[in-house]
């Protein structure tokens, strides 16, 4: 977008169609007026300029002033410049008619300001002009001086002589005239800017609303991905693990193949459960970014539960002495837990999960460990799950790390925030791991 700084750079657009043809009629309504008042001054004899040419020569200089007119804005500075020059020469030649060719010439020098499209070229066409016609005055007073009657000023009174006051009044009102044309054509490119401005500034916001709308639009759906991730990966595995579990000693042992399908119910409603406190969100359109929470930290132990019912040994232990935590920040730390517990069931081949919150003086530290295949490069995944585990903890301003162990196993530590606590002594042992 042009700026005001660099006003100069910006090229005004041509006339429309419907300017074009207005532009035809006022030339066309302009010529005809103009004819009839030359019949009009001829009729009079008013020949101030003196003896006049023959009357085509006369129709000709009137025509070459106002015709021009009726393309004014489509090239406005060649217009300006044939206006100009037909004006001088027609002065030159004593052509009657001037009343509407000052109008004319005037008409054209403000068009040329307000609608050439190279601003400074402008500038410089219309001081060219000005001081052509300032230079024809001053050599025309000069050249009439001499042919003035003594008796020309026999009713002056005032304290100025009057040939003086004659010359200083012609420069005067031309000095008010041309600076009158010159300003107003500047007036009008100026508007003409702002209003292109205005139009392109207005086009900006447009955009930018279409894509606040879009990135509105975006998030939301990976708000509904990465639950859907979070709600139904965990599940599923979980599932998939007890079901094959249950086949596996269907036969040999009935007892843990009951266990294990109720635990895969119980998998399978809870899932179900938070599918549909989610649907039932979406429905509400609420704007906020994960709803009020329904799960939190003090549910790790239950879910941790369920990893136990998969075949897993999980440990769990808080630290510290726990302080209230905001419902969105405790569901982000429940969904690490379920995020690490899922892909450990899914890819890690680990026998045991070892899980972790730590409240310290300013944080909340959530880790799990486990000992599974460390090195694999998919792990916890390169995809939605590392993805929303990131995004859950950068809404918080915590940090992330993902990624195996030195000794073996993997860990997903994460860290928030916390506002200043007093500082919770954590068991030795805990300090040195």
């Amino acid at each position: 977008m042009t700026t005001l700084g660099s006003s100069d750079a910006w090229r005004r657009p041509g006339p429309t169609a419907e300017q074009r043809r207005a532009d035809v009629f006022i030339g066309l309504a302009v010529t005809a007026v103009a004819l009839f008042n030359l019949t009009l001054t001829t009729s009079t004899g008013a020949f101030h300029l003196g003896p006049p040419p023959s009357w085509p020569e006369q129709v000709c200089w009137c025509l070459a002033i106002t015709v021009p007119l009726a393309v004014r804005r489509r090239f406005p500075l060649t217009i300006a410049v044939v206006v100009s020059a037909a004006f001088i020469v027609a002065q030159v030649r004593a052509a009657p008619e001037m009343q509407l060719a000052t109008g004319a010439l005037f008409c054209a020098i403000y068009t040329a300001g307000a609608w050439a499209g190279d601003h400074r070229r402008s500038r410089q066409v219309r001081a060219g002009i000005i001081a052509a016609m300032f230079s024809w005055l001053l050599l025309s007073i000069g050249l009439s001086i001499d042919a003035v009657p003594a008796d020309a000023f026999e009713g002056a009174r005032g304290p100025v002589p009057p040939l003086l006051a004659a010359i200083v009044s012609a420069l005067l009102v031309n000095a008010l005239m041309f600076g009158f044309a010159f300003f107003f054509g500047e007036t009008a490119w100026v508007a003409a800017r702002r209003e292109h401005q205005l139009h392109e500034q207005a086009e900006q916001l447009r955009r930018a609303r279409d894509e606040a709308g879009e990135r509105a639009v975006m998030g939301e759906r990976l708000r509904i991905a990465r639950e859907l991730h979070d709600v139904v990966a965990h599940h599923v595995s979980v599932m998939g693990v007890q079901a094959a579990a249950s086949r596996r000693v269907m036969d040999k042992d009935p007892a843990r193949a009951r266990t294990a399908l109720a635990a895969i119910e119980q998998s399978a409603r809870t899932a179900v459960d938070e599918l549909r406190r989610m649907l039932s969100l979406l429905r509400r359109g609420t704007g906020t970014d994960e709803g009020p929470a329904t799960v939190g930290v003090e549910r790790v132990e239950s879910l941790l539960a369920g990893a136990r019912d998969a075949g897993l040994a999980a440990r769990f232990g808080v630290f510290g002495a726990p302080v209230p935590l905001p419902d969105s920040l405790s569901q982000a730390a429940y969904r690490i837990v379920q995020e690490s517990v899922t892909n450990t069931l899914k890819h890690a081949g680990a026998t045991t999960i070892d899980v972790r919150i730590r409240y310290l003086a300013q944080e909340l530290e959530v880790e799990s460990t486990d000992d599974g295949r460390g090195s694999r490069a998919d792990r916890p995944g390169a995809g939605l799950g590392l993805i929303g585990m990131r995004e859950r903890v950068a809404a918080h301003d915590g940090t992330l790390e993902v990624g195996p162990r030195p000794q073996g196993g993997f860990r997903v530590r994460a860290r928030f925030p916390l506002a200043a606590q007093p500082l919770c002594p954590v068991e030795s042992a805990e300090a040195a791991a």
